[in-house]
Formats: structure tokens, C-alpha cells, sequence
């Protein structure tokens, strides 16, 4: 297994929950970073991104001030913090890395991704 998605599971809207996606290895230490969702007949959405060293991070419009993406190169593993969260937050959630070093907001630029953690959100 590369990438382990954890973290997930269900909270009550306005709640928060902090998922961890952990690399076998340092082999991602070079590489973006990104979190996606995706629910059931739908395509996986991009949720959030960050390089390689941190500077540079993105989040889709969603999840702005809401959602917050970090990473610690020592522990080789990346986390989304998810707060004030909504019923329509609920999806399964994938971490991956991305083939360059920024984190794109596009699936097809990542390689490697993770088994998915489920996130639900109860109104």
C-alpha cells in the first residue's frame, strides 16, 4: 500500500473531523498532494491541494475557510482538517500524489491514490 486514507466517518453539520493519508514511504516528499471526493453516479471532485513544500496550496470553492490542507514531510503523511461541515460534504474522500511537485486540481495528474475514507454528514 502507498497512500492509507484515514480520519473519516460521521459527525453531525457544524462538526469537524481530521483525515490523515500516510505514504509508505518518503517517496512522496517531492510531490503535490491532493484530496478529492467523490459520492455514488458522480465524478471525483478536487477538495484540495498542496506542493511539495507546502507553498503553494489551493482549495475548491466548497471547501474555502472551511477545510484546511497540511502535511509533515517527518511523519511522510498529509491531512485535511474539515470543519463547520455540511450535509453535502458526505462522500468517500481520496488523497494522491501528484506526479509534479505543485498539486493539481486535476485527477490526471495524480498516480497514486488512496483506498478512500467515508465521510458522513447528518443533518
Amino acid at each position: 500500500v502507498q497512500l492509507q486514507a484515514s480520519g473519516g466517518g460521521l459527525v453531525q453539520a457544524g462538526g469537524s473531523l481530521r483525515l490523515s493519508c500516510v505514504a509508505s514511504r518518503r517517496m512522496f516528499n517531492n510531490n503535490g498532494m491532493g484530496w478529492f471526493r467523490q459520492t455514488p453516479g458522480k465524478e471525483r471532485e478536487f477538495v484540495a491541494s498542496i506542493s511539495w513544500n507546502g507553498a503553494a496550496i489551493n482549495y475548491a470553492d466548497s471547501v474555502k475557510g472551511r477545510f484546511t490542507i497540511s502535511r509533515d514531510k517527518v511523519k511522510n503523511t498529509a491531512y485535511l482538517q474539515l470543519n463547520s461541515l455540511k450535509p453535502e460534504d458526505t462522500a468517500v474522500y481520496y488523497c494522491a500524489a501528484d506526479r509534479g511537485a505543485v498539486g493539481s486540481s486535476h485527477s490526471s495528474s495524480y498516480n497514486y491514490w488512496g483506498q478512500g475514507t467515508q465521510v458522513t454528514v447528518s443533518s
